[in-house]
């Protein structure tokens, strides 16, 4: 006998998620770090407190950064820094947009 009722192969879409995890960028090392403090083109951290410079994905996220570590300053939504719109590319490039997780899959 060879063993149980599992197979002792893996399956075709095992290999690929495998490929895929080992493959893509998921956020970690220098370049996922730049990625979550805005370095680049603002990352995940869209808005920056003006008190702090701490980066935040999101205004109500930013607002309870606001209520948590400055409690005794007024908030005002419009004094957020949106790293999106500052740090921007200006310039339009003609390559083709990469697929769902960032690689030419086809």
């Amino acid at each position: 006998m060879t063993g149980k009722a599992k197979p002792k192969k893996h399956t075709a879409k095992e290999i690929a998620a495998k490929v895929d995890a080992a493959t893509t960028n998921r956020g970690g090392g220098k370049a996922g770090q730049a990625d979550r403090l805005g370095q680049v083109k603002g990352g995940h951290a869209k808005f920056e407190c003006p008190h702090c410079k701490t980066t935040a994905p999101d205004a109500k996220s930013m607002q309870i950064h606001h209520e948590a570590r400055h409690p005794k300053l007024p908030y005002d939504e419009s004094k957020l820094i949106n790293l999106h719109a500052s740090l921007a590319p200006e310039t339009s490039s003609s390559k083709p947009k990469p697929g769902i997780r960032g690689s030419f899959k086809k």
